[in-house]
């Protein structure tokens, strides 16, 4: 059987069944010898540079690690986060609403990196070109997302249950609530923001390439109110009681 027909049939069976998300196989060649082939399962595909949540109110978690790890090239696991935060935190409150900003910005304190929420519109976002968290309402439910690039009136969107996702700044705008959450001292490396090979799957608005940190934050957040806490019924300010 010619090797493209062989990469066809391993493909179609590994689409077709639902539990199988990727495999490493290798291929024997008649006179080519063996071929290693990693597959992804379709409905993976979205989730190369998204981490997937493991639980309904884990959202948070999984939308913290994929900041870090896809946009701050800083590795860190769902599960690693999601104990670390559940520990730290209101664990009944964490099972009813899911984490809270408050409780992403605990958990960062202790590995040295600031992070706040603040009420940004796009255009500030894309011209700060900086990944964020941000707070969306869909069907009902609020869910946090990570805001990957902002580019000619598109969002590009890690979202922890459906993958990489674009929106048009107006149905974006419906949904979001206006407030992101932002590392204010990252380590290492800029951050990655506008990756060219995450939009290329839209290829007809993709940016040409890779954008990174372009402008200072402090000048842009400095006379902006602080958001710390985000609830599904309440938004606390630095300035409100608890």
């Amino acid at each position: 059987m010619p090797i493209r027909l062989m990469v066809i049939a391993l493909m179609l069976t590994l689409f077709a069944a639902p539990a199988a998300r990727s495999a490493d196989l290798t291929v024997a060649v008649p006179e080519s010898g063996n071929v290693r082939l990693h597959l992804v399962s379709y409905s993976e595909i979205p989730f190369e540079t998204v981490i997937r949540q493991q639980y309904d109110y884990s959202c948070g978690s999984a939308a913290m690690a994929t900041l870090l790890t896809y946009q701050y090239d800083i590795p860190v696991s769902e599960a690693e986060l999601f104990k670390a935060m559940y520990e730290a935190g209101d664990q009944a409150s964490i099972q009813k609403l899911g984490f809270s900003l408050l409780d992403m910005k605990t958990y960062l304190a202790t590995q040295g990196i600031q992070a706040d929420g603040y009420r940004l519109g796009l255009d500030e976002l894309a011209a700060a070109a900086t990944p964020a968290i941000a707070l969306i309402q869909v069907n009902g439910y609020r869910h946090f997302v990570v805001i990957k690039g902002v580019v000619a009136g598109r969002v590009l969107v890690g979202d922890p249950s459906r993958g990489l996702h674009v929106y048009t700044a107006e149905q974006f705008n419906k949904v979001w609530n206006g407030i992101v959450f932002m590392l204010r001292t990252p380590p290492g490396a800029p951050a990655i923001f506008n990756s060219a090979r995450e939009w290329r799957r839209w290829a007809d608005f993709h940016p040409l390439q890779a954008a990174v940190l372009n402008l200072p934050l402090e000048p842009l957040l400095r006379d902006l109110r602080v958001f710390y806490q985000i609830q599904p019924n309440q938004v606390l300010t630095s300035g409100t009681a608890q």
